[in-house]
């Protein structure tokens, strides 16, 4: 199944935003074409490029809908063939890490110590552990070949 291309939009050229953002899922797409996908898969991102090529000029809505059917479509790929971006999983675990690992430490070191103040002394740590383990994960998936060769920059 062959999949759509995006139509060229000449009023986009005057708005940096939007048309980086626009360019980014031009390569997205492109992307995908190098790989076989299944036709279920096709058909969804035919459906999010229809939807994009039938939105009129309106600039504001246009850039927030490209990001939206973006996120969508890479999601998408990732539950159901397992394919992912660069730096896919370092980027959504240096946020985890901070979270998940950063914050119980650096209360525990606060608690500790009797002063919160040192409180964000965890944050670095958690940023750390978060990197290391995403890392690993796309390092994994472009061993196992899982990695698309496209980079989301935003």
């Amino acid at each position: 199944m062959i999949m759509k291309k995006l139509i060229e939009r000449q009023y986009i050229l005057e708005n940096t935003k939007v048309l980086s953002r626009y360019h980014q899922l031009g390569e997205l797409l492109k992307a995908l074409e190098k790989r076989e996908l299944p036709n279920e898969i096709v058909d969804f991102i035919n459906q999010h490029i229809e939807l994009l090529n039938s939105i009129s000029d309106s600039e504001k809505y246009f850039a927030k809908t490209i990001k939206e059917k973006e996120n969508e479509i890479i999601k998408h790929i990732e539950k159901k063939i397992n394919l992912v971006p660069k730096n896919y999983y370092r980027k959504r675990w240096l946020a985890l890490g901070i979270g998940a690992f950063g914050l119980p430490i650096g209360v525990t070191i606060g608690s500790v110590s009797g002063n919160m103040g040192v409180l964000g002394a965890g944050l670095p740590i958690g940023l750390g552990i978060g990197s290391v383990v995403g890392s690993n994960m796309d390092k994994k998936a472009f061993n196992e070949g899982r990695q698309l060769d496209f980079e989301i920059n935003y």
